[in-house]
C-alpha cells in the first residue's frame, strides 16, 4: 500500500445561485440546493430556457433583458413572504414585455417556487455552517476530488453531503469524526479510512525501521481463502514473536484478546497487535482445520529489509555455478540502497545468477518499488497508475538507474507476496526480465494516499488502481507465477541453498531449470 502526504483541499466548496449577475452570490449549501431544484429553475424552464456554462440564460436577447430585470428585483427581496410575492405581481402587471412571454401559469410557478424557499429559509436558522461543519465538508471535498470511484459505490455523493449536513450531530469534534467515519462507511472500502491527529502523525513519519508489536502483517481474506470471517495473516516477519509461535501465512486471525475480528478493521488490528515491548496479545488462530490460541509476549521487531548470501552449486572448478540469493522483507525508506548493496557485494563473490525471494512481502512503500525495478530493467514500462477514466499515469525506466540487468533472474513469490511486491514481480514478469516461481500473490491492486485536514487529522483514501506492463489488473487475483515450487521448498537463505545442491532433497530444484522459461 502506497502512502504520501500531500497538502489538504480547500476547506470548504463555494457555492452559487446561478442567475445572470456576473458576480456570484454566496450562500450555504443547504439553500443552494433549495434553489438549484425548484420548479421554477429545475424542471419548469426546460422549454424555455437553456443552461450555459453553469448559469441559467433566458433564450432570445429580449428575454435575456426581461430575466435581468427579474432576477435584480428578485435579488433585492429578502425573502418575505408578503414582500415577495408583492413585488413578483407588481413587476407582472408594470410589464407589456413580460405579459407577453410569461404566461400566467408560469408566474404561479415562480410564487410556488418562492413559497418554497421562504419556508425552507424561515424553518432552517440552523443551518449555519459552523466550524465542525466547515471539517466535515472539508473531508467531503478530499474524497469527492481524491477518490478513485467517481460513482462513490453508487451514491449521489452531493446528496449525501446535503443529508449529513441536516440529519448528522456536528457539534463537538468527536461528533463531527463519527460522522466522518460514517460517510467512508458508504464507500464500502476498508483502505479508505479516517486518521485522529495522533494517527496521522504517526503515519505521516514514514515506515519505520522498527515496530513493537508480534510481527504480523494482515489483510482482509479474499474469496481464495475460503472464509469471509476474520483477518488473513499475509506474513510473520522472520524471527518475530509471531514467526517463533508457527502463526503462518493464510492462517485466519479469529481473536485478539477475545474480541472477535468478524467485523474488526486492519487498522484496529494493527493497533490490538502492537503495544508496549515485554506486554502480551492473545490470539486465536485458525491453521487449516486446527483452531489454535496462543499467547505472545510484544518485542521490537526489526525490519531489517534485505538478507543475502553466495549459494555455489557443485560442479568443475571454475565453472561451478555461483547464484546471488537476496531475501527482500519490506520496501521501506532503506529498501532500494540495500538491494544496490546486496548485488555489489554478490558481484564481487562473481555470482553469475540472481534469485530475488519476495515471499511474505506484504510490501511498503511505493516509491521504493519503483526505484528496485529500475535496478533490474534496462527499459520497459513498470506500471500503469489507473483511475475511472482509465491510465492517469505510467511509470517506467530508461535504463539510467539500472544496476544489474544481464544476469539471468528468478522470483520467488506466494500469497504473503502484496501490494509494493507485486507491482516489482508484475514488472520483471511482464518485461521479460524473470522468471516467477511459486504460487499466485496476494493480489493487493489499489494505491492509497494520505491527505491532512486543517485540524491535524487526516484521510487515507484510495486514489488508483494499477495494472502490470501488460495491462493485467491484478486486484484480487494477484500475480501469477511462471511455474510452482516444491511444497518443501523453503523460506530462509540456507535452506534454499540446500535445496539447489542436494539432487536428494525432496524441496531439490535444478540450476537451469530455477531460470528456464
Amino acid at each position: 500500500m502506497s502512502m504520501e502526504v500531500v497538502p489538504a483541499l480547500s476547506s470548504f466548496p463555494h457555492f452559487t445561485l446561478p442567475n445572470t449577475n456576473p458576480k456570484p452570490t454566496l450562500i450555504s449549501s443547504n439553500l443552494q440546493v433549495l434553489l438549484w431544484r425548484s420548479p421554477l429553475m429545475h424542471a419548469q424552464l426546460n422549454h424555455n430556457y437553456s443552461k450555459r456554462r453553469g448559469c441559467i440564460s433566458v433564450v432570445g436577447a429580449s428575454r435575456r433583458s426581461l430575466w435581468s430585470q427579474f432576477s435584480n428585483s428578485y435579488g433585492r427581496c429578502n425573502l418575505e413572504l408578503g414582500k415577495c410575492i408583492g413585488r413578483l405581481r407588481k413587476f407582472m402587471n408594470s410589464s407589456e414585455k413580460m405579459r407577453k412571454h410569461v404566461s400566467s401559469t408560469l408566474f404561479t410557478r415562480l410564487v410556488v417556487s418562492v413559497l418554497m424557499v421562504s419556508f425552507a429559509v424561515s424553518n432552517s436558522p440552523s443551518w449555519a455552517l459552523n466550524e465542525e461543519n466547515l471539517l466535515f465538508l472539508e473531508a467531503w471535498r478530499t474524497i469527492d476530488r481524491a477518490y478513485v470511484d467517481k460513482t462513490f459505490n453508487g451514491q449521489s455523493w452531493f446528496r449525501y453531503r446535503e443529508n449529513a449536513l441536516r440529519n448528522e450531530p456536528m457539534n463537538t469534534r468527536e461528533e463531527t469524526y463519527t460522522a466522518i467515519r460514517k460517510m467512508l462507511a458508504t464507500l464500502d472500502d476498508p483502505f479508505t479510512r479516517f486518521l485522529e491527529p495522533e494517527k496521522f502523525k504517526s503515519l505521516r513519519s514514514g515506515t519505520k525501521s522498527a515496530v513493537t508489536g508480534v510481527g504480523l502483517s494482515i489483510g482482509y481474506p479474499t474469496a481464495s481463502d475460503g472464509s469471509p470471517a476474520g483477518l488473513v495473516v499475509i506474513s510473520a516477519a522472520p524471527g518475530g514473536p509471531a514467526n517463533r509461535a508457527g502463526i503462518l501465512s493464510g492462517d485466519i486471525i479469529l481473536a485478539i484478546n477475545d474480541t472477535s475480528t468478524d467485523s474488526m478493521g486492519i487498522y484496529d488490528a494493527a493497533d490490538r497487535l502492537q503495544g508496549s515491548e515485554g506486554s502480551s496479545v492473545e490470539l486465536t488462530i485458525r491453521s487449516g482445520q486446527e483452531i489454535k490460541h496462543l499467547a505472545l509476549t510484544r518485542e521490537k521487531v526489526s525490519l531489517n529489509p534485505v538478507k543475502s548470501r553466495l549459494c555455489v552449486i557443485p560442479g568443475s572448478g571454475k565453472d561451478s555455478p555461483r547464484i546471488g540469493y537476496i531475501k527482500l522483507t519490506t520496501f521501506n525508506q532503506n529498501a532500494s540502497g540495500a538491494i544496490r548493496e546486496a548485488i555489489n557485494t554478490l558481484r564481487n563473490d562473481n555470482v553469475n545468477a540472481f534469485v530475488l525471494d519476495l515471499r511474505d512481502n506484504s510490501g511498503g512503500l511505493f516509491p521504493e518499488g519503483i526505484e528496485i525495478a529500475k535496478i533490474w530493467l534496462d527499459k520497459g514500462v513498470i506500471v500503469y497508475i489507473c483511475d475511472s477514466r482509465g491510465v492517469r499515469d505510467i511509470y517506467d525506466t530508461d535504463g539510467s538507474s539500472a544496476l544489474a540487468t544481464s544476469e539471468p533472474l528468478a522470483v520467488l513469490v506466494n500469497k504473503g507476496t502484496a501490494s509494493a511486491s507485486e507491482i516489482l514481480a508484475g514488472a520483471l514478469k511482464d518485461n521479460k526480465r524473470a522468471v516467477l516461481f511459486g504460487e499466485p500473490t496476494f493480489g493487493k491492486g489499489k494505491i492509497q494516499s494520505v491527505f491532512q485536514l486543517s485540524d491535524g487529522s487526516g484521510l487515507a483514501v484510495t486514489v488508483a488502481r494499477y495494472e502490470t506492463p501488460d495491462h493485467t489488473d491484478i486486484d484480487k487475483v494477484g500475480v501469477i507465477p511462471d511455474h510452482p515450487l516444491p511444497r518443501s521448498f523453503p523460506k530462509d537463505e540456507e535452506g534454499f541453498c540446500s535445496c539447489l545442491q542436494d539432487p536428494a532433497s525432496t524441496c531439490y530444484v535444478y540450476r537451469g531449470q530455477l531460470f528456464a522459461r
